[in-house]
């Protein structure tokens, strides 16, 4: 029973560092930066040491989200962890990379655009907020809990067997495939000023974003099989309009 709460607890502490990360990263895209430290402050190092760092951290970013979210990887982490914890560690993980990013991020002067209109500003702000919120929601959708690893150290904790998964399209999932991913993009390229250090960071992340859900679609075919094929073939990836592989 203890090793079971302590698993509990662990599953808890991964989540509150994950959520923390995640709302420290949103505000570090905006002038209320927590700590004082926006994406665009002040730049620091040359252009081309900045790029290199900045790089370096997304590459990190996704190499730690596509290796630790495949099936192989997660059966040979199970061999030294507890299946209940496996994906506890996979959001303890990304969160400390993420705030890694918000620490080490090397900003970029000049700016793509910067708007000053009143209105625009207010309805890029609204955009802003708008994705990173459509984003949680669509995480409901399907089951938060389970996607941080909540359920998993409940269920563990409660000695009850984990439901079996269950493909369905529900709500944001009807139109689009990937609405968190889609919610996150929103969010990283609406703001009233786009500096460069920010544009570096919207275009990897986009391109991990792009790339991941490739990874992430060949696993999901492979577990649900025709079901999630058929998905594929009627609804589009990131836009309703869309409707492509």
């Amino acid at each position: 029973m203890l090793r079971r709460m302590l698993y509990f607890i662990y599953g808890i502490a991964a989540y509150l560092i994950a959520l923390v990360a995640q709302l420290w990263f949103i505000g570090y895209l905006t002038p209320l930066a927590p700590l004082g430290k926006s994406i665009d402050a002040p730049q620091t190092l040359s252009s081309t040491q900045a790029i290199v760092i900045d790089i370096a951290l997304v590459v990190l970013w996704g190499v730690q989200h596509s290796v630790m979210a495949r099936q192989s990887f997660k059966r040979y982490l199970t061999r030294y962890l507890p299946e209940a914890i496996e994906r506890s560690t996979y959001v303890l993980m990304s969160g400390l990379v993420l705030i890694a990013i918000v620490l080490w991020w090397q900003p970029i002067e000049g700016k793509l655009w910067d708007v000053h209109t009143p209105w625009l500003q207010t309805l890029l702000w609204a955009l802003f907020l708008f994705g990173w919120l459509f984003s949680v929601v669509a995480s409901f959708v399907i089951n938060h809990f389970e996607l941080f690893g909540l359920q998993q150290v409940y269920y563990h904790l409660k000695q009850k067997p984990m439901p079996e998964i269950a493909f369905q399209e529900r709500l944001f999932y009807r139109f689009v495939r990937h609405p968190i991913q889609l919610g996150i993009l929103i969010g990283l390229w609406t703001t009233p000023a786009m500096s460069y250090g920010h544009l570096l960071l919207a275009v990897l992340m986009t391109l991990y974003i792009l790339i991941g859900i490739g990874l992430e679609e060949r696993d999901l075919s492979v577990l649900l099989g025709e079901a999630y094929e058929a998905y594929r073939r009627r609804v589009g990836r990131l836009l309703p309009w869309r409707k492509t592989m």
